[in-house]
């Protein structure tokens, strides 16, 4: 065990019992070589994963009965720290005598609720999660290899939290039909950002491509600018005020996350009523700041999404 998992003065206060005699005494150390996998009748499957964020690495040999497609035999070599080792072990032992497609179920999260002493108590500190998700990327790796098939075809498309590998769309959904209003909430709800962290917001000690803040910052202006859809009211009747909510609404739903896609950004500086026709005065963030085709092509394209959206009689400008 490395120093980086002294936690708070104390070797152990951080880990549980199963973890530390895991890591000492793995049941499932070793190597399966292709004639042990011939002699048992099963097709000899190796497969290896890395992990960026700490340099630890895992090789996952399975010995998989090709009629039935079940791991008969399994086994690992791990390249780094105490908890790699112990999440690795009993990643293995998860995976003895399921079928192939039944392994591919197995989580980071089954992984380290296995490894607990108590159920309610995780077995790992919040920044050692990483483990887990090595075993759970390394069995994706071996399933493709055993399938012939890329690892990317099998993995869960856009994944928010690592630790608790929680898709994108499932945030989503849980914060539409539960009309969720914190991230506490979603936590709550999916496991999303309860381990490391670094999915809620910028700032942890990894860079995500979503955070939660602001997938729920986006999934409620979707939620108001349908809302208002539902109820019908046409928008040239709304009140000054209504017609700001909607507008700032539509800009985070339709408009600033196709921005941000490509690095760029907008803001609403002003919006400005002239006998009936509003200005709505913009300034663009980041990429799109200086872009060449910012004042045409881009201007066109963002007015005339409002004008579909919203109402013909807003004009976009650009202060």
């Amino acid at each position: 065990m490395g120093k980086n998992d002294l936690i708070g003065g104390s070797l152990w206060d951080n880990y549980s019992k199963i973890v530390a005699d895991r890591m000492n005494n793995p049941r499932n150390l070793g190597e399966i070589s292709e004639d042990e996998a011939k002699a048992i009748g099963a097709k000899l499957v190796v497969a290896d994963w890395g992990a960026e964020s700490c340099g630890d690495a895992v090789r996952l040999y399975w010995a998989v009965d090709e009629k039935s497609e079940k791991i008969v035999k399994g086994s690992f070599k791990s390249f780094g720290c105490g908890t790699a080792i112990a999440s690795s072990d009993m990643m293995v032992e998860l995976c003895l005598n399921k079928t192939v497609d039944e392994a591919m179920t197995i989580t980071n999260i089954d992984v380290e609720k296995s490894l607990r002493d108590t159920p309610d108590v995780p077995a790992v500190p919040p920044q050692k999660m990483h483990c887990s998700v090595m075993a759970y990327d390394v069995i994706k790796m071996a399933a493709s290899i055993y399938k012939g098939t890329d690892k990317e075809s099998l993995d869960d498309k856009e994944i928010v939290c690592e630790c608790a590998q929680v898709t994108l769309s499932t945030v989503k959904d849980v914060i539409r039909i539960n009309n969720l209003t914190t991230v506490e909430e979603i936590t709550e709800y999916t496991k999303a950002g309860a381990f490391c962290k670094s999915c809620i917001k910028p700032g942890g000690h990894e860079k995500k491509e979503y955070y939660l803040v602001d997938i729920l910052k986006d999934t409620r202006a979707e939620m108001a600018l349908e809302q208002e859809k539902v109820e019908g009211e046409k928008f040239i009747n709304k009140s000054f005020f209504q017609k700001s909510k909607l507008i700032q609404a539509f800009f985070d739903a339709e408009i600033r996350p196709m921005l941000q896609s490509d690095g760029g950004d907008i803001d609403i500086v002003d919006i400005l009523d002239n006998d009936g026709q509003l200005d709505l005065q913009v300034r663009y963030q980041g990429a799109c700041h200086g872009c060449a085709s910012s004042s045409a092509g881009t201007l066109y394209f963002i007015e005339g999404k409002v004008h579909e959206g919203l109402d013909d009689s807003i004009k976009v400008t650009i202060v």
